[in-house]
């Protein structure tokens, strides 16, 4: 959505929704590409995970960052350090990091113009995190899915979306809380410049997923053992959550474009609303009822843009529109494998 629109604004119609995703539209001269991807933090010492808290835990890492020269911005809930945003030399924030539910490092990089640039982007995100976490005795391991620790095992992050994600995953499905903690991706985000480019770009891109999968799969472990699978991460996605997940047959019937994704998204059982700086349950209800005003508890309200655009960020299909595509089909990998999916 361009910055311009205040995001405070409420949603009246469904065409406002429209406008949002159709607002990524762009000639192909200014097309970019975004490369995101996680990684499983480790003690070396004993091989153990990382937790939050500690003076060797995830937010002294993040702290750590922060408290560096190398630029960048803190992003707090509350009180609680969570993630960093890291500005570009005209001041504008171009990449951040973030933690996924079990301690994931998330890169998610800036819209970059070549596959040369997210080379260099990746290789030095990795040299300022290895800078901070050496003296901390914190490796990092680039696979789709943890070899090693369960999901008990696993430190469980403090941001609130994911302690309410946490209580709904076992109601929808049997791996859910497997792929909150346990799993790590590489995703890649492309533009499009026009409904009809986008529409071919979606076909394209979901019918190449599982090639993707395939290309790319590297989780054969899981609690130190093999699973039988070449990607457990891909088969854990199979079973978390049919309505927000999968390969979405309707983007190849005739008639798609912004709209009938658009209706798609609202049918997606809502999971929160952030209000005065908390997380507010509503899993499960419906957005639709938020649209007419009639969200139990919130009953005369009206969504905002912001609402719209954390509700899309709760949707997992095989591939994601919002004003741009997100390609994610792919296991992490070691450091050469990232900006190779985005080059494939």
């Amino acid at each position: 959505m361009p910055q311009s629109v205040d995001q405070s604004l409420p949603i009246e119609t469904r065409d406002q929704l429209v406008a949002d995703l159709a607002s990524g539209v762009k000639p192909a001269d200014e097309w970019l590409i975004g490369t995101e991807h996680e990684k499983f933090p480790f003690y070396r010492d004993g091989i153990s995970p990382v937790p939050y808290e500690g003076e060797r835990g995830i937010g002294a890492l993040l702290q750590g960052l922060l408290d560096s020269e190398m630029g960048y911005e803190p992003i707090y809930e509350g009180e609680t350090l969570i993630g960093l945003n890291q500005p570009t030399s005209c001041g504008k924030f171009a990449a951040n990091i973030s933690l996924e539910p079990g301690g994931q490092f998330e890169l998610s990089g800036a819209p970059l113009q070549t596959i040369h640039q997210t080379r260099e982007e990746i290789g030095q995100h990795l040299e300022e995190v290895k800078l901070i976490a050496d003296p901390m005795d914190i490796g990092f391991l680039g696979l789709g899915y943890s070899p090693k620790f369960s999901v008990e095992e696993t430190p469980k992050m403090p941001k609130g979306r994911y302690g309410l994600m946490r209580s709904y995953m076992p109601k929808v499905g049997e791996l859910g809380l497997n792929m909150m903690h346990n799993s790590c991706t590489v995703q890649v985000n492309l533009d499009f410049g026009s409904e009809a480019d986008m529409v071919k770009k979606f076909r394209v891109g979901l019918a190449l997923q599982p090639i993707a999968t395939a290309l790319f799969a590297n989780s054969v472990f899981k609690e130190g053992k093999l699973n039988g699978f070449h990607s457990y991460r891909s088969e854990v996605w199979r079973d978390v959550d049919a309505a927000r997940t999968g390969m979405l047959p309707f983007v190849f019937e005739d008639g798609m474009d912004f709209g009938r994704y658009v209706e798609y998204a609202i049918d997606v059982p809502m999971y929160f609303l952030y209000r005065d700086g908390k997380y507010v349950d509503v899993l499960g209800k419906s957005f639709a009822d938020f649209l007419e005003g009639r969200l139990e508890g919130f009953e005369g309200q009206l969504p905002t843009m912001a609402d719209w655009h954390a509700h899309l960020t709760t949707i997992f299909p095989e591939v994601r529109l919002k004003s741009f595509l997100e390609m994610r089909g792919a296991d992490c990998g070691p450091a050469p494998f990232l900006p190779a999916l985005s080059a494939f």
